[in-house]
């Protein structure tokens, strides 16, 4: 790796701010009728896909050498010692109906390390970025998770379920089980969004399940720089690939146990 990864992580949020504020100004006079069907309940617009266009031209001139792995598959996906994991507009059906709570997720992975993460919130204009070991930032200033250590006071963040359904009955049990033992439950719409807000403590905690390595890879980093504990629904490390993810401060084991009870 030619440049240092401070000046790598510097140029990266360059990237991220100008697919960020593209996707902005493009919501400004949105054609609902340039949307493509994907699958079921997932939607993508043109708007993602030259956002994309501008992250992966921007990245490759970063590191020339690096490997992809996007959302829209842009270009072919391809992990190398220096692997970018992109989502251009996480959030996208928040997007196509005009609420202004997405973001831009960008990490970069050494083999199978999580070495930089930024997420750009184009409409706070904030910039949520980490590097492995030196900490979690917004907008410059050092960020970390809620020190709230009883989950009875807790705001947890999740996701809903829109193209696999198939544990939606145990899911709905850890509502259940949520609604009655927190503050309450939060669905922003956007994994990214939901992870730096853990990072930053306006969030408690974050899990979901079914997710995509671009999702939740730069939050999940930014997380962890925080002072957060990140894992999957057992614990267990496969968080970036394994299609579930718990993300939080000192409520994590207890947010854990709950989801333990009624997961197997």
């Amino acid at each position: 790796m030619m440049n240092s990864i401070d000046q790598i992580v510097s140029e990266t949020i360059e990237v991220a701010k100008k697919a960020g504020r593209f996707i902005r100004k493009e919501s400004e006079g949105f054609d609902s009728s340039k949307i493509e069907t994907k699958g079921l309940h997932d939607l993508v617009s043109y708007v993602d896909r030259n956002a994309e266009k501008i992250i992966i031209e921007g990245l490759q001139e970063i590191l020339p050498e690096s490997g992809f792995l996007t959302e829209e598959g842009m270009i072919e996906s391809e992990r190398k010692e220096y692997t970018w994991i992109v989502d251009p507009l996480d959030g996208t059906t928040n997007f196509l109906h005009g609420l202004p709570i997405y973001a831009v997720s960008i990490a970069l992975m050494h083999n199978d390390e999580l070495l930089l993460g930024v997420v750009f919130e184009p409409n706070r204009d904030e910039v949520f970025s980490a590097i492995k070991g030196k900490g979690a930032f917004c907008n410059g200033e050092r960020i970390s998770v809620s020190d709230k250590s009883d989950l009875g006071e807790s705001l947890i963040a999740t996701g809903f379920p829109f193209t696999y359904f198939e544990h939606l009955d145990s899911y709905l049990k850890i509502l259940e089980s949520l609604m009655r033992s927190t503050h309450g439950i939060r669905r922003m719409g956007t994994a990214a969004v939901d992870l730096v807000y853990v990072a930053c403590g306006r969030m408690d905690a974050f899990f979901e399940y079914n997710l995509k390595p671009w999702d939740v890879a730069a939050g999940a980093l930014i997380v962890s720089e925080a002072g957060g504990q990140v894992s999957d629904f057992h614990a267990g490390g496969d968080y970036v690939f394994g299609k579930e993810i718990v993300a939080g401060g000192n409520v994590t084991k207890q947010l854990l146990a709950s989801i333990s009870k009624y997961w197997k």
